[in-house]
């Protein structure tokens, strides 16, 4: 008795008719195309997301390294994928501080435009005589300005002749030089009334950055500096700078959680593959999302005093301090080191840095 074959319509391979399902692919056979069969996949993949995230959302708050070890251990079905986890809370945080950052945006840019109609204003209605008795006042604290500076850059050059070794003569003339303050990179340090008569008669940008104080052999960088400078002067939009900033930081985080794994790597390299550490960074990364969406939440609604910022922040350290030693097995004096040179590492070091990077980027592609 001959058995009975049926053509699978996704991978186009046979099978035995009495198989519900390909054993190739594993397409589901005879499935015509109901409404059923077209929202059973979606439904049932949203509600097992959404029954593991309810199952594992009390373990991440209250028990912590908790989820991170039973994934590592082999339960990696039962809650829900530490990367999608966080890539899920994250999703909510950056939503909620979307409201909070447009304020702040609004704000800057409300502030910076009242200076700019302030400079204006006082262009408009300063005579002659109060412009004079300005600018005497500001020569005179220029000329103290530049004695002060030019005693500091003689201590530091006498004080450092080891290095350079520059004789008496070539230290006087450096420090007596006209151009002593200016920068290899850009001078910000330009005559503004000037600057605004130039940008009102709509002088080219090359003389307006000329009178800036860029050489006239600037490199794309010094150029582009003085490009975004020049931008900012004008319109004061300091705004698009935070918001640029800002739209960079979800796209840092995926650096951050990398190198906060590769610190734990390195603080535990006896202990677990680079994977295991990873594991545990997004877990714990995810908890910190929570958090930070939680008093975000609740600042919608009454605002918080900095006493309870202080709160969460040493609750963070406390839950770090836990995770590490459920999920790394050390002793208390042990784990307590690690969780403070994790801390001092990422906190001081590592995300400082980060905000210096983005800062500038912010600054140079706003």
């Amino acid at each position: 008795m001959s058995t009975q074959l049926e053509t699978c319509k996704n991978c186009e391979k046979q099978f035995k008719e009495s198989f519900k399902f390909c054993p190739h692919c594993g397409q589901q056979a005879k499935d015509e195309l109901t409404v059923k069969v077209l929202f059973y996949n979606t439904i049932s993949n949203y509600f097992s997301f959404d029954a593991r995230f309810f199952k594992s959302f009390l373990p991440l708050l209250f028990k912590p390294g908790y989820l991170a070890s039973k994934f590592i251990e082999g339960k990696r079905l039962l809650y829900l994928h530490p990367a999608q986890m966080y890539l899920f809370i994250a999703v909510v945080f950056f939503f909620l501080f979307s409201f909070i950052q447009r304020n702040q945006v609004q704000s800057l840019d409300n502030t910076l435009a009242k200076t700019l109609k302030q400079d204006k204003v006082s262009n408009i209605i300063t005579n002659d005589f109060v412009q004079d008795s300005i600018n005497a006042l500001q020569l005179i604290k220029q000329k103290m300005e530049d004695s002060i500076a030019r005693l500091e850059i003689r201590q530091r050059l006498e004080g450092n002749r080891f290095i350079h070794g520059f004789s008496d003569e070539k230290i006087d003339s450096l420090v007596m030089s006209e151009d002593f303050r200016k920068n290899d990179i850009a001078s910000f340090d330009f005559n503004t009334k000037f600057l605004d008569s130039l940008i009102a008669i709509d002088a080219p940008d090359d003389v307006i950055y000329k009178n800036m104080g860029m050489d006239a052999d600037a490199g794309g960088l010094q150029r582009r500096i003085y490009k975004q400078s020049l931008r900012f002067y004008k319109s004061r939009k300091g705004g698009s700078i935070l918001q640029t900033f800002y739209d960079t930081i979800p796209i840092a985080m995926f650096f951050l959680l990398p190198i906060f794994a590769l610190i734990l790597k390195i603080l535990y390299r006896k202990q677990g593959l680079y994977a295991h550490h990873l594991v545990f960074s997004f877990y714990f990364f995810s908890f910190l999302f929570t958090v930070f969406s939680i008093i975000l939440a609740v600042n919608f609604i009454v605002d918080i005093p900095d006493w309870i910022d202080w709160l969460v922040a040493l609750s963070t350290f406390i839950y770090l301090y836990l995770a590490l030693r459920r999920f790394y097995h050390q002793g208390i004096f042990k784990t307590f080191f690690k969780t403070s040179m994790t801390t001092f590492l990422f906190l001081l070091l590592v995300a400082p840095l980060t905000t210096f990077i983005l800062g500038v980027f912010a600054f140079m592609f706003y």
